[in-house]
């Protein structure tokens, strides 16, 4: 007992005390290439101690082998921890020697491993490098990085087209949305303000945007007790309703508006909108407006005209008799820019909620969203497709239709028509005969025709610059010389007078309209009409008289249970009846 504790602190070999930072094995070699403790330089090392009486000279003990083998292990992670770059220890074809193994061991230890090698007794081993640098592998190339519009396009697989150039993609984040959060906290109070109780999904449908976006902001109204969760639904929802608090802030938010629609888009987003669907540049070719009026019978010398002046994109002038159908030419005209464009259902003005959508106005012709409960092309919901829209307006226009008319009792504000025409047609029938003055219209509208922006006044005072992208057609059966000053028809490059139609195409046109009212053509009675009724009194033709006349003929046979059919004197009737005062 005594020499083990002696052993504990001192030297096992010199007995000499050691200032080792092991209490177990204090004279344990720092050092393996030099086998002894270089505190005090004890070279008594198991190699060359005295063997015990009694025992083998061959067979070491305890501690010379428990020596060893941390030294072996010492000296294994030392050379481990030396390549530091990643690299591998190369294995030499030529093993150092290996030490030999104990003759025999007592049957209750396990054999050591051997002692390390001294560099200096293997001169291959001094030579040979520490490490070598394997080949590196080749890495993978990077995938190209596609900007994030390119990239949501090929992921819904939507190609532009002439018949839709533009779709809004569904947003990830409200940062990428463009949300005022304050006023989609609004409408949100609102809408639980109207309906009581709702799913949350189903408020993220109301406000058209994904159920992701919404979640946390009912969850934080949740934790200030600003509403409550009557129940849980079967899709991990919940329905949720007002506290007492959350009403008194929702009749607060309704006293300000009473919007609680889809979620405004940002202004900036609109303009980029048109900028990608609008109607100039696209430049229809002739195959396009014979598409276009594919229902109308167009003298090839009239479409010549109207071509330049429809790619043009600007505006034009139509004017001529009544009855030839400029209208008729007007209402079609979008058609030859394609079929489709995308529309907000409203526009965050600084909080104030501009409507654009308008069901009187724009046709709505939505995609298939898909089947089950994936739906394909996620298409951003705040915006709606429509066909490309053309807008009408005749005696009844006035300048608070050019203006945003804000209600008094909801204070939404309703965007003018020229805004709700963009990217399509504003047509004003009429001209000249509008309850305004023509002065005030050109004076309002001369610059929009020429700087292709328009600038509005909003109800706060607050004045916003939008695009004024639309084929304006004036259709007048005016002198245009008569009606506005030379400043104003430079602003219109193209004036386009509708003509009477030749005999020919007059007649053409009986055929065409027999096949509309359903009435068997016989050239016979037509001969008659324009021998009888329109070259003795020098009659001009005019383009909508072949409708009006067979409508008269049809009418008066069904009103006598006479078979519909052409009549020489079925046609007296109704010349008698049409050209009474004319």
């Amino acid at each position: 007992m005594s020499e083990r504790v002696s052993r504990s602190t001192g030297c096992s070999d010199c007995k000499r005390a050691t200032p080792t930072a092991s209490r177990r094995y204090p004279c344990l070699p720092i050092n393996p290439e030099v086998g002894k403790d270089s505190n005090h330089g004890c070279k008594m090392s198991s190699s060359n101690r005295p063997a015990a009486p009694g025992m083998p000279s061959a067979a070491p003990d305890a501690d010379s082998q428990l020596d060893a083998l941390l030294a072996r292990i010492e000296s294994l992670s030392g050379q481990a921890a030396e390549p530091s770059d990643g690299a591998i220890p190369t294995s030499s074809s030529a093993s150092p020697p290996q030490p030999k193994q104990p003759a025999a061991l007592p049957s209750d230890r396990t054999p050591a491993a051997p002692p390390a090698t001294p560099a200096a007794a293997n001169p291959a081993a001094a030579t040979r490098p520490a490490t070598a640098t394997r080949p590196a592998a080749p890495q993978p190339a990077a995938p190209k990085v596609r900007p994030a519009e390119a990239a949501s396009s090929a992921k819904l697989g939507f190609q532009p087209s002439r018949d839709e150039p533009w779709r809004p993609i569904e947003p990830a984040t409200m940062q990428e949305a463009g949300v005022n959060e304050t006023l989609l906290e609004a409408i949100v109070y609102r809408y639980l303000l109207n309906v009581g109780e709702c799913p949350g999904r189903q408020i993220a449908d109301q406000v058209k945007l994904p159920f992701r976006m919404i979640e946390p902001i009912l969850t934080r109204l949740k934790m200030e007790q600003n509403v409550a969760y009557k129940s849980a639904t079967a899709t991990n929802d919940y329905v949720y309703i007002l506290s007492e608090s959350g009403r008194a802030i929702a009749r607060n938010h309704a006293s300000d508006c009473t919007y609680y629609g889809a979620c405004p888009v940002r202004l900036q987003d609109y303009i980029v909108s048109v900028n990608k669907q609008t109607i100039e540049g696209q430049y229809p070719k002739k195959r396009n407006l014979q598409e276009a009026f594919r229902d109308l019978l167009i003298n090839p010398k009239m479409l010549l005209r109207l071509g330049p002046a429809i790619a043009s994109g600007r505006g034009m002038f139509l004017f001529g008799f009544p009855g030839n159908g400029k209208t008729s030419i007007a209402e079609r005209v979008t058609r030859a820019f394609g079929k489709y464009i995308w529309i907000p259902r409203a526009i965050d003005i600084d909080g104030d909620v501009l409507r654009v959508f308008d069901p009187m106005n724009h046709e709505l012709e939505m995609p298939d969203p898909g089947s089950g409960l994936l739906k394909q092309d996620p298409f951003d919901q705040r915006w709606v497709r429509i066909k490309r829209p053309t807008i009408v307006a005749g005696g009844e226009l006035t300048m608070d239709m050019l203006e945003v008319a804000r209600n008094n009792e909801s204070n939404i504000s309703e965007s003018p028509m020229q805004l709700k025409s963009n990217c399509g047609t504003l047509v004003i029938d009429d001209f000249g005969r509008q309850k305004m003055s023509v002065d005030q219209l050109l004076n309002r509208w001369i610059v929009p025709l020429e700087k292709r922006y328009d600038f509005l006044n909003m109800a706060s005072g607050k004045k916003i610059q939008v695009p004024f992208d639309q084929l304006v057609v004036f259709s007048t059966n005016l002198e245009p010389k008569d009606l506005v000053d030379d400043a104003f028809l430079r602003r219109i490059p193209y004036k386009i007078e509708v003509e009477n139609p030749p005999e020919a195409d007059f007649r053409k046109l009986f055929e065409i309209m027999c096949k509309v009212t359903k009435i068997p053509y016989d050239p016979g009675p037509i001969d008659y009409l324009i021998k009888t009724h329109y070259l003795p009194v020098n009659r001009p033709f005019r383009n909508c008289q072949p409708r009006d006349l067979l409508l008269q003929v049809r009418n008066y046979c069904l009103y006598n249970d006479l078979k519909v059919e052409l009549k020489n004197e079925y046609f007296d009737f109704a010349c008698d009846n049409y050209f009474s005062v004319m």
